[in-house]
């Protein structure tokens, strides 16, 4: 079987308001692939950036598929949130982004965003905090109904990746 192996890390973040600023992260993957080493999801620790700087977090990422079908290609998920000086969480964004399909080093940059929500919501989460959740996370990453909500921009969360693919070319499959 073909194989492909992601190592890299998260970056940083930038563009996020408020501080101490983390970020909750996945894997996913179609139903022919088969995680055989790493994590497939983890979060990483907090960082504390002056205002209008990039977070930053250096948190490792590395995972290894088994491929039997191009069919549901890895993508990398987050979530991104910040924490006040009470230890209470307030999320700052969703996104997601697809692993390059060649082999090499890459640097991306993910963008982020929150549903809008209601205006009575909008008005809450302006005195109390906390901003509009989805319901499914899972619309995120998968395709779907994410095409039909309102959002607003967020953030980007930047990676570097390396990507290794072994026995494509075995099976067919031209990476170059």
């Amino acid at each position: 079987m073909a194989e492909l192996h992601i190592v890299g890390q998260f970056v940083g973040a930038s563009g996020f308001d408020g501080h101490n600023v983390f970020c909750k992260w996945g894997v996913r993957a179609g139903r022919s692939w088969e995680l055989i080493e790493g994590l497939d999801g983890g979060q990483t620790q907090v960082d504390a950036p002056p205002d209008g700087e990039m977070a930053v977090w250096g948190h490792p990422l590395d995972v290894h598929f088994l491929c039997r079908g191009l069919s549901g290609w890895p993508k990398l998920h987050v979530q991104v949130w910040s924490q006040d000086a009470h230890g209470r969480n307030e999320l700052k964004g969703y996104g997601f982004c697809h692993v390059p399909t060649s082999p090499g080093m890459f640097s991306l940059d993910c963008p982020t965003w929150l549903p809008e929500g209601s205006a009575l919501q909008r008005v809450a989460a302006f005195f109390v905090g906390g901003a509009p959740r989805l319901r499914m996370e899972e619309v995120v990453h998968s395709p779907g109904d994410r095409f039909r909500l309102q959002t607003v921009a967020g953030g980007m969360v930047h990676l570097r990746l390396g990507i290794v693919m072994r026995d494509f070319e075995r099976h067919g499959v031209v990476t170059s």
